[in-house]
């Protein structure tokens, strides 16, 4: 009888410890995956802007070596004529003037000028009514041209040649090759021409 009751009692021990077994978690599953149940942390990829090679401003193309081009201002200011518009200033007494027909070995008949602008030197035009101005008897004249050297003539020689280039401009085989008939004329104060310079010119 007491065998009979520690049978059962051995009996029931040993389903309830399988009964326990059979209820337990199965965590082998997870074990197999390495036991990491939750997601892999990603980071988020950081956004570059793409490198274009160009830099901002107004920078001259690489191995030009030219400045960057300035842009002209609208609307500015004018800079007025171009060239040389006004002759050197000339000592008392003195003054730029054109001969005209009627000159002799005693009397100067010739224009004022004014300057204008030309593109290697100042031009003069003449302006005004004629004019007449005794010769001084000792006049020095001085004669140039870009096709012969300079030549100092006395007043006869020097209305010659006058009177020539007025009859023939830009004559190269006269007394003296022409010029364009521009003179500085030294005058005193008697009103008497006492020294006149040719101005060279092709």
């Amino acid at each position: 009888m007491f065998d009979s009751r520690r049978l059962l009692a051995t009996a029931l021990v040993a389903t309830a410890a399988l009964g326990l077994a059979a209820c337990g978690p199965d965590n082998s599953s997870d074990q197999a995956k390495g036991g990491d149940s939750s997601p892999a942390a990603t980071t988020a990829p950081t956004a570059t802007a793409p490198a274009t090679g160009k830099a901002t401003g107004a920078a001259s193309p690489a191995g030009t070596g030219k400045p960057a081009a300035t842009a002209k201002p609208s609307g500015g200011a004018d800079d007025g004529p171009e060239g040389f518009c006004t002759h050197a200033p000339l000592p008392a007494g003195q003054k730029w003037i054109v001969p005209v027909k009627g000159s002799t070995a005693t009397a100067l008949v010739y224009k004022d000028t004014k300057d204008v602008c030309g593109v290697n030197d100042v031009g003069f035009l003449p302006v005004g009514p004629d004019k007449t101005a005794q010769f001084d008897p000792a006049v020095k004249g001085h004669l140039s041209s870009v096709l012969a050297p300079p030549k100092d003539v006395a007043v006869a020689d020097l209305v010659k040649h006058i009177n020539e280039c007025i009859a023939t401009p830009h004559n190269e085989k006269g007394f003296f090759p022409c010029s364009d008939g521009d003179y500085k004329v030294a005058i005193d104060a008697s009103g008497k021409v006492t020294e006149m310079w040719e101005r060279a010119s092709s």
